[in-house]
């Protein structure tokens, strides 16, 4: 008599059996990309501004960093420069291009520190704006074209000149930080004249 396999080997085969029924069990598949902390969470702070109704939220040391500090790279006379760069750094105001903007070529500790000079006059009815001891290269944007994003245009202005900023108390690092940048103001030209003795003089 000649035996099958299924005969001979019983158990085997009903192991195998029970194996093939089990129910199948995937594995779960990571689907985040790798993004460096800061990068998420400057992404998510973009989304939650960009969805935004109501308030303006106070601006952070970050925030400020981001869109106002810039580094040495594009030529700041560049005609497209406050188009490129508004741009990158997604300058908008809840989802409408804004009117004017002040690029500052700078490290940002040093605009902090002018939070604690002397109150000078500002602009655009803002009342008192603390002034830079020293001059500044930057760049002033000025809206052209258009009121909604992307389609923002903008008027490029190079710029050295005293920086004019408001400042806000921020709580959680217990300090004055900048708030918004209201003029860069250049110097006015000097000019000479001739003074009695014949000599031409330089006012100071």
């Amino acid at each position: 008599m000649m035996r099958t396999p299924i005969t001979t080997y019983p158990l085997l085969l009903l192991l195998l059996l029970q194996q093939l029924l089990q129910p199948v069990q995937f594995q779960e598949v990571d689907t985040d990309f790798d993004s460096p902390d800061d990068d998420m969470e400057e992404f998510e702070e973009y989304l939650e501004e960009f969805h935004r109704t109501g308030p303006t939220r106070p601006p952070t040391k970050e925030n400020v960093k981001r869109r106002v500090i810039i580094e040495p790279g594009m030529p700041l006379y560049d005609r497209e420069y406050c188009n490129a760069e508004i741009m990158r750094k997604n300058v908008y105001h809840k989802q409408r291009c804004v009117t004017e903007h002040y690029f500052l070529l700078m490290q940002y500790d040093e605009l902090e520190k002018i939070c604690y000079n002397r109150f000078v006059p500002c602009k655009n009815g803002v009342r008192k704006c603390n002034r830079s001891k020293g001059l500044v290269e930057g760049v002033y944007c000025n809206l052209t074209e258009a009121y909604e994003i992307p389609w923002c245009r903008y008027k490029s202005f190079y710029r050295r000149g005293y920086v004019l900023i408001t400042c806000a108390w921020q709580n959680e690092i217990h300090k004055l930080i900048p708030h918004t940048i209201n003029d860069l103001v250049e110097p006015p030209k000097h000019r000479s004249f001739l003074n009695e003795d014949g000599v031409f003089v330089i006012p100071p």
